[in-house]
């Protein structure tokens, strides 16, 4: 049980840290924010797609830990609401859509790879 928490808590340490890196890496680009909430929401489908199909330690490492800390439910929809509020209609329609098709996608991709691995 407590090998299981050290997993889930180095994983998350380890999400959250490169989820701040990767907002500031997109810092400079226009729109930067959305931008770095929508790579780590696609980026952590991935992982959790691989995870899917990996031994109980990896799963509660990379989509329970890192995964929860480097995914961003919480940023996806507060910027869905400041887009919708400031009026930006097509921006946040456009932004809403890709952000859930391509994690949902990038989840279905990365389970296929994590069972071409594990084969």
């Amino acid at each position: 049980m407590i090998k299981d928490f050290l997993y889930v808590g180095a994983g998350g340490a380890l999400g959250s840290i490169c989820r701040y890196s990767l907002t500031l890496l997109a810092a400079s680009l226009p729109q930067g924010g959305l931008c770095a909430t929508i790579a780590a929401n696609v980026i952590g489908s991935f992982l959790i797609g691989m995870a899917m199909v990996s031994a109980r330690g990896c799963y509660l490492f990379c989509a329970v830990g890192f995964c929860g800390g480097f995914t961003t439910f919480s940023t996806f929809s507060s910027q869905s609401l400041k887009l919708l509020q400031s009026g930006d209609y097509s921006m946040a329609i456009g932004y809403m859509a890709a952000s859930v098709l391509l994690s949902i996608a990038s989840v279905g991709l990365g389970c296929y790879v994590g069972s071409l691995i594990r084969n």
